[in-house]
């Protein structure tokens, strides 16, 4: 593949975010999902303030307002998936208690000690697992949770080929054991983590059908970076279903204690 040096953060974002504003999720993920990762979550009141850092267009988030009675705020960078945000919040009836607002996860709108959980399905590596733990800590009250999934590896020594992809894309890719260390030493009581099923991630690649592909390779037509995106996306597709017994999301549930 030509461009196997590259990572996802090198193509351009306006390509990233109009090939990905038109799926419910913008990562491996499930309504089932989100639910199990919420059941771990307790005290939450109509009073409660949640925020879904990096929530794209709202698959998951659409999830956490109709199971909880708490205020959202979606945060994300990307007009495109704030507009089809907002138009779910409205197909939802859920206009009122859940909205969106453009940010950066870098910088984010809040008070310190203002939210009582932040959730972040498929977006932390964004900023970085540690980073991400580390800076919004201070957004949440004491005894407040966060949820997040990360990418990590299911074990200790894996074959050179995907070692060396998600090195290069991902350089905090790590296993369970030394991502729960880091929750806890970011201030963290660790709550619960559990596996993402690869039933996520075949349909995550499922839905990156070739014709999604050919649009927009049609709509940029001549544009090497929308060439080397696609071409990005259906070789991290061939690489999962080699070693999909190496790696996978994890989702990781904490509760601020410090």
């Amino acid at each position: 593949m030509s461009n196997e040096n590259q990572t996802i953060h090198e193509f351009d974002l306006n390509i990233i975010h109009d090939y990905f504003r038109n799926t419910e999720r913008q990562g491996p993920g499930s309504p089932e999902i989100t639910l199990k990762a919420l059941s771990f979550i307790d005290g939450l009141t109509p009073k409660s303030k949640i925020a879904d850092i990096g929530c794209g267009t709202g698959g998951q988030t659409m999830v956490l307002a109709e199971n909880s009675a708490s205020e959202i705020i979606g945060v994300d960078l990307s007009p495109d998936f704030l507009r089809q945000f907002n138009q779910n919040i409205q197909n939802h009836n859920l206009q009122g208690r859940v909205k969106g607002v453009i940010g950066d996860m870098k910088n984010l709108p809040f008070q310190e000690e203002e939210l009582d959980l932040i959730w972040s399905e498929g977006a932390i590596y964004n900023i970085g697992f540690e980073r991400g733990l580390n800076e919004w800590r201070k957004f949440l009250k004491k005894g407040g949770y966060i949820a997040v999934t990360e990418n990590t590896w299911f074990t200790e020594e894996r074959p050179t080929e995907i070692e060396d992809f998600w090195h290069e894309a991902y350089p905090e890719i790590d296993t369970i054991s030394n991502k729960v260390a880091q929750m806890e030493k970011a201030g963290y009581l660790p709550i619960a983590t559990f596996v993402v099923p690869e039933s996520c991630w075949t349909y995550y690649y499922e839905v990156q059908h070739p014709q999604m592909q050919e649009s927009l390779l049609e709509k940029y037509k001549g544009n090497k970076s929308a060439e080397d995106f696609i071409a990005y996306q259906r070789y991290e597709a061939e690489l999962f279903n080699k070693y999909k017994a190496y790696y996978g999301y994890v989702f990781y549930i904490g509760k601020r204690i410090k």
